[in-house]
């Protein structure tokens, strides 16, 4: 059981910071979806598989229309520049739709938080590669039923209604993640299951930002950054330079979330390019 993290001797806000950026990130985002039906203000209307903003600027999840194509569906043009848009935006940042998008990470951190807090130590994860075999999986489901099927029970979606609209069934989904993360498996359902985590994983595999171990001198191995990080193998090879690995975290697993720099006390890591190999 890795320790809880030690960062009492960082200010408070920058110890915080890009999770407090995260947050404000996501409930922005949840804030616009709301203003339509609560305040008849639409700036943005639909939700995070389809939706449009001002009236003009289509966005659509990449996974979702994987789903419809699979299923036959014929895509309509916007919903093609729309999912564009957002595979360019993606191409550039990376999985950050798994930490400063998805409702479903508000959960997540939750969990992760109360089982440092409680120190849970039991539980075994599955396979990481998991999520690669149930994202074909749902597409094959899409393929031979003709329904984007997944999306009935996907947690993203569930979650995003709870938070909207709530209801005993989208609560439940949300419910159920954040048990199986606290009770039965560490970071079980987004670092291991979740098929739209391993799409974007797929779709941002070589972002140009990139979180790296550029002052991996100061690193005095307390082990915090492994103790937050939703996908700690990810850290190894960049902070302790093996088989010659640079200090940028290329692995397209990494979600840019930013909680190895909040929680380190010696400031090892920064946000910064792909192609920065600077290291002290």
């Amino acid at each position: 059981m890795l320790p809880l993290p030690n960062v009492a001797a960082k200010p408070w806000w920058k110890r915080q910071r890009w999770l407090l950026l995260r947050r404000l990130s996501q409930l922005g985002l949840f804030t616009l979806f709301l203003l339509g039906p609560l305040a008849g203000l639409w700036i943005v209307k639909g939700n995070l598989a389809s939706s449009l903003t001002l009236g003009v600027l289509p966005l659509t999840d990449p996974f979702v229309l994987a789903q419809s194509l699979a299923a036959g569906h014929r895509p309509e043009a916007a919903a093609l520049i729309g999912v564009g848009i957002v595979l360019a935006f993606y191409a550039v940042f990376g999985r950050v739709y798994c930490s400063w998008v998805c409702p479903v990470n508000l959960v997540s951190d939750s969990a992760g938080w109360l089982r440092r807090k409680l120190r849970i130590s039991t539980g075994r994860s599955p396979s990481r590669n998991l999520r690669y075999w149930l994202l074909a999986a749902v597409l094959g489901a899409a393929f031979f039923s003709g329904q984007a099927v997944w999306e009935a029970v996907n947690p993203v979606t569930l979650t995003q209604r709870a938070l909207i609209f709530g209801g005993s069934l989208a609560w439940g989904g949300a419910l159920a993640v954040f048990l199986f993360e606290l009770l039965v498996a560490p970071r079980g359902w987004c670092g291991h299951l979740c098929p739209h985590g391993a799409a974007y994983a797929l779709l941002g595999s070589k972002p140009l930002l990139r979180v790296a171990a550029t002052h991996s001198s100061r690193c005095n191995d307390c082990g915090d950054c492994y103790a937050v990080c939703p996908e700690p193998q990810v850290i190894v090879m960049p902070l302790k330079g093996k088989q010659g690995h640079g200090p940028v975290i290329t692995d397209r697993e990494c979600t840019a979330c930013g909680r190895c720099a909040d929680v380190c006390t010696t400031d090892v890591f920064r946000f910064t390019h792909r192609f920065d190999t600077r290291r002290d």
